[in-house]
């Protein structure tokens, strides 16, 4: 089943791309789909490029979202962590709204990296919405400190 994923920053949709839908329990849905974007983005300790797929995670009652990005050939490249409100799953679409803060996990988990932790202070969001601030900075702490244990793989299972 096919369904569309939007990615919502700052109140605007970012990007929105197709998705296949693998699975959905109820609270977490699960969808593959191909690099969005027709261009590499490089972000210095990883590339995305036409031809990775991902298949990302979406949680209604979690604050974050875990793409898990290989190759096209099938070579794990790491897991991507957006730190977003609970996704809002309906009408064979995904939104989900992006808070800014990111955590990169390496394929060997040799590398656990906090992102843009500036561009989520630059946001306002703690002075908008404190409640929702607290959240999205305990969920990068969660998702890091599940990662620097070696026990990442226990929020997919």
């Amino acid at each position: 089943m096919n369904m569309a994923v939007a990615l919502v920053k700052a109140g605007r949709v970012k990007v929105r791309y197709p998705a296949e839908l693998l699975a959905d329990d109820g609270q977490r849905v699960t969808v593959r789909a191909p690099w969005a974007l027709d261009t590499v983005r490089d972000f210095g300790f990883v590339r995305f490029e036409p031809g990775d797929v991902f298949t990302e995670h979406f949680w209604r009652d979690r604050w974050y979202a875990v793409k898990e990005v290989r190759t096209g050939g099938g070579v794990l490249k790491g897991w991507y962590c957006d730190v977003t409100r609970p996704a809002v799953v309906g009408d064979g679409e995904i939104v989900s709204e992006d808070l800014d803060l990111d955590l990169w996990v390496s394929a060997d988990a040799s590398a656990v990296l906090r992102l843009d932790e500036d561009e989520f202070a630059e946001s306002g969001l703690a002075g908008r919405d404190p409640e929702a601030a607290r959240a999205a900075e305990a969920a990068l702490d969660e998702l890091e400190l599940l990662a620097r244990l070696g026990r990442f793989g226990e929020i997919l299972a």
